[in-house]
């Protein structure tokens, strides 16, 4: 029987796993087995060597806005979760590098953090540029669902708030409605960021692209009651 050579992308994601920026989960055969058997979580006191609050991007493409907001709050400690294997990759080389002590990435989907990460650990979510999945039929699938929003409720804090940012007016407008009959405050709601207050805005790759195209982006803060 002939063997199957490993993948280029395998030998890259053993590569980044060497170091402690990528916390590895589970297979799909872990999400296989019995509810009751599926948990895995890490104890984020290890993984970071400290007790500072811990804030979760979820969607961080290639890591630019993870890197950034990294350095500039070495106080606080930060998970960036992406889906999809050949993209989070690269940000998890770059990390392999620079070595930012404070950050940490996930190869995962935001439905299976309940599985990894501990109940109320979490004080602050960032949905940056999510996919807006603009026909209705596939509505369940953005991260601002209520489903997805059920899961963040288990992660967060009291009172803690998760961000969003996107080009999207629909997907804006529904995430508002979505966040207010599911148990979140609204707060801080801008319909045109780049004619705001800039100073502590910290912009992804995507954000850039749409500024550049001339786009408005909307940006809102959620808190949990």
């Amino acid at each position: 029987m002939r063997m199957r050579r490993k993948s280029r992308l395998d030998e890259r994601v053993e590569t980044a796993a060497c170091g402690k920026h990528l916390l590895v989960v589970e297979g799909r055969e872990f999400y296989d087995k019995p509810e009751n058997e599926r948990s895995r979580i890490f104890d984020l006191k290890q993984v970071f060597g400290n007790d500072n609050p811990v804030r979760l991007e979820i969607g961080c493409g290639k890591g630019g806005f993870a890197f950034e907001i990294a350095r500039r709050y070495p106080e606080i400690n930060f998970i960036a979760v992406e889906k999809i294997s050949n993209v989070i990759i690269e940000a998890c080389e770059k990390a392999y590098e620079l070595k930012p002590e404070n950050l940490r990435f996930m190869n995962c989907c935001a439905e299976n953090l309940p599985y990894y990460l501990p109940e109320s650990s979490i004080e602050k979510i960032y949905l940056n540029f999510s996919c807006p999945y603009p026909k209705f039929t596939y509505r369940n699938r953005r991260l601002t669902y209520y489903r997805y929003l059920e899961t963040y409720k288990k992660l967060l804090v009291k009172g803690g708030e998760i961000e969003i940012k996107t080009d999207n007016r629909k997907f804006f407008e529904f995430s508002l409605q979505s966040f207010s009959e599911n148990g979140y405050l609204l707060k801080d709601i801008s319909l045109d960021l780049h004619s705001d207050d800039l100073k502590d805005n910290i912009e992804t790759e995507y954000e850039k692209m749409f500024v550049s195209q001339g786009k408005i982006i909307y940006k809102a803060t959620a808190c949990l009651k």
